[in-house]
C-alpha cells in the first residue's frame, strides 16, 4: 500500500466523524441558551457583523487561491486555502457562541422577500452542512499528493463553498435590521 493511500485512509475516519460530529454538534448546541439555564453571560450581539465578515473574508480568500493555483502559485494557494479552512472554523466558533448566548433573531421581511430570504437562508445552511465533507476530502487529497483527484472534487467544492461563504454575507445583511 503506497503511503499516499495510508494517509487518505487514516484521514478518511476523521472526515467521516467531522461531517456527521459537527453539523449534529452544531444542532444541539443551537439549543443551549446559557442565559436562559440560569449563567450570568452578556448575549454576544457583537458577533454577526464579525462572523459575516469572516464570510466575506472567506469569499475573497477562495477566489484569490483559485486566482493563484490557475497561475502556478501553488505554495500561496495551498497557504490561502489552510487561511480559508481556519477562517470558517473561526465562524463556526463565533457563531456557536451567540446562539449560545443570545435569542434566536426572527425576519421581519414581508411579502416575496420573504421567501428570497428564507431560500437563501435554507441553501445556506443545506450547503454549509453538505461542503464540510467535500472541503475535508479535497484537503486531504492535497495532502497526499492525488492532485488529479484533488482537482476533480475542487471543482464540486469550490463552488458549494464560495456559494456558502456569499450567501452568509447575505443572510447576515438581510436580517441585521431585525436584531434587537
Amino acid at each position: 500500500m503506497e503511503k499516499s493511500d495510508v494517509l487518505e485512509k487514516k484521514y478518511n475516519k476523521w472526515i467521516v466523524i467531522l461531517s456527521v460530529g459537527i453539523p449534529l454538534a452544531v444542532a444541539a448546541l443551537f439549543g443551549v441558551n446559557l442565559r436562559k439555564m440560569g449563567f450570568d453571560v452578556e448575549p454576544m450581539m457583537f458577533l454577526p457583523p464579525i462572523y459575516a465578515g469572516i464570510n466575506g473574508v472567506t469569499a475573497v480568500i477562495l477566489c484569490t487561491a483559485l486566482w493563484a493555483v490557475k497561475n502556478n502559485k501553488i505554495k500561496l494557494h495551498e497557504q490561502l486555502m489552510k487561511l480559508a479552512i481556519g477562517c470558517s472554523v473561526l465562524f463556526l466558533l463565533m457563531y456557536i457562541a451567540y446562539h449560545m448566548t443570545s435569542d434566536s433573531t426572527v425576519y421581519g421581511g414581508e411579502g416575496v422577500i420573504r421567501y428570497v430570504y428564507y431560500f437563501i437562508l435554507i441553501t445556506h445552511i443545506l450547503l454549509s452542512i453538505a461542503v464540510i465533507p467535500f472541503v475535508l476530502i479535497t484537503y486531504v487529497k492535497a495532502l497526499a499528493n492525488r492532485f488529479d483527484k484533488h482537482k476533480k472534487i475542487a471543482k464540486i467544492t469550490f463552488p458549494i463553498w464560495l456559494y456558502v461563504a456569499i450567501t452568509g454575507v447575505v443572510v447576515y445583511l438581510m436580517i441585521s435590521p431585525y436584531y434587537n
